[in-house]
């Protein structure tokens, strides 16, 4: 019998500030196994997981990055300077996760494999993702609201052509309209919240508020040319996604000991928050009392919902199409910002929801073609 070994789809990362992504199935199962000759639906893509695993996946996917949303800006709104604290919190979660996951006693004293990818190569990339990380988070003390910092990130499509354009690849109109549909849905979205920010805010704030989207803005920039990097790095080294994952995060852990005084103290001041009881009120009498700090509950909350969240997302990327993948997000970004405007009363005005309709008409469009292009490459490889 002849094993044939294949490789699963590079990571894509999602959430509030820093995600990557997991999988439980298994990594031997290529994105291509989804498609006939003629290419996959995405009913096609969802059956490959089948309904009980496509069940958890979405519950993942929904769950968990819906639930990171809701205990990030809980923690944002009590401190808006505890960017450093939930960076690291995140990238702990994942790391450590990926260290249990690739354990090995067979080579001390790391006790991890040989990667796949050179450490040298790994520097370039781990260093712009931390970049990457560290501001989508640290732009919070700059007071950039959560629906504003979701929207400005869907546009990251735009970026993203850029880097590749540059690169020397080419796009059809139709992609070229739906990137500068998106364009100009953020930037509608940005200056009709700008202007609100001028009306209730001082002249200082607002002046925050502009450092705050330049901040962001070399984040999709920083982001745009990681992702043109992680690309070429699979293309040489294959689709090791996992251990991209894993290292990015793990190797990124001392990147953060400069800031190791901002960390600690907004661990202090997240736990001056009033105490959470963690034993029932009618159980005190029996068993002692515990509590602990409701602002580190919801940290905690955060770094394991980030790590559902990316879970969930690379299951679901090992098993369907990129534009299945591509249209969960954008449907499920758009949930999160509804969510942050429902539950924390969050008042956007009309031009940043019709902003926010373009931005997310404009991804779903991109998706689009960029697949109707990928099956006309298959079909005409295949004549």
């Amino acid at each position: 019998m002849v094993t044939k070994t294949v490789q699963r789809n590079p990571k894509i990362r999602e959430s509030s500030g820093t995600l990557q992504e997991k999988s439980s199935v298994s990594d031997e199962k290529p994105n291509g196994a989804l498609s006939k000759k003629n290419g996959a639906s995405v009913s096609t893509a969802y059956l490959q997981l089948g309904v009980g695993q496509l069940v958890v996946v979405l519950a993942m996917i929904f769950g968990g990055c819906c639930s990171n949303v809701f205990t990030l800006e809980t923690i944002v709104k009590e401190d808006p300077r505890a960017g450093n604290l939930i960076t690291f919190v995140q990238f702990l979660f994942v790391a450590v996760e990926g260290y249990c996951h690739f354990f090995t006693f067979s080579r001390p004293p790391i006790f991890l494999p040989k990667p796949h990818v050179p450490f040298t190569r790994y520097a370039f990339i781990v260093t712009m993702f931390f970049l990457v990380s560290f501001l989508n988070n640290y732009v919070w003390k700059y007071h950039i609201s959560v629906p504003v910092h979701i929207i400005f990130r869907s546009g990251g499509t735009m970026m993203s052509m850029l880097a590749g354009a540059l690169a020397g690849k080419r796009y059809s109109m139709a992609q070229i309209a739906s990137v500068t549909l998106l364009t100009i849905g953020v930037v509608t979205a940005t200056l009709f919240d700008a202007k609100r920010k001028e009306v209730e805010t001082t002249v200082a704030s607002t002046k925050e508020f502009a450092i705050g989207i330049c901040v962001l803005f070399l984040a999709q920039a920083l982001s745009s040319m990681m992702s043109q990097l992680t690309e070429l790095t699979y293309k040489k080294y294959g689709n090791h996604w996992r251990e991209n994952l894993f290292y990015m995060h793990f190797l990124s852990l001392p990147l953060f000991f400069p800031a190791r005084k901002s960390i600690i103290d907004e661990f202090k001041t997240l736990s001056a928050s009033p105490a959470l009881a963690l034993i029932p009120t009618h159980l005190a009498p029996y068993v002692p009392r515990l509590s602990v700090s409701q602002n580190v509950v919801y940290l905690v909350l955060n770094g394991a919902t980030q790590y559902i969240c990316v879970r969930g997302v690379n299951n679901l990327a090992g098993n369907a199409t990129a534009v299945t993948v591509a249209i969960v997000l954008n449907v499920r970004k758009c949930i999160s910002l509804l969510c942050s405007i429902y539950i924390f009363g969050n008042n956007l005005s009309f031009g940043t929801c019709f902003g926010a309709a373009l931005v997310f008409g404009g991804a779903a469009w991109y998706s689009l073609e960029s697949s109707r292009l990928r099956e006309v490459q298959k079909q005409a490889k295949a004549v």
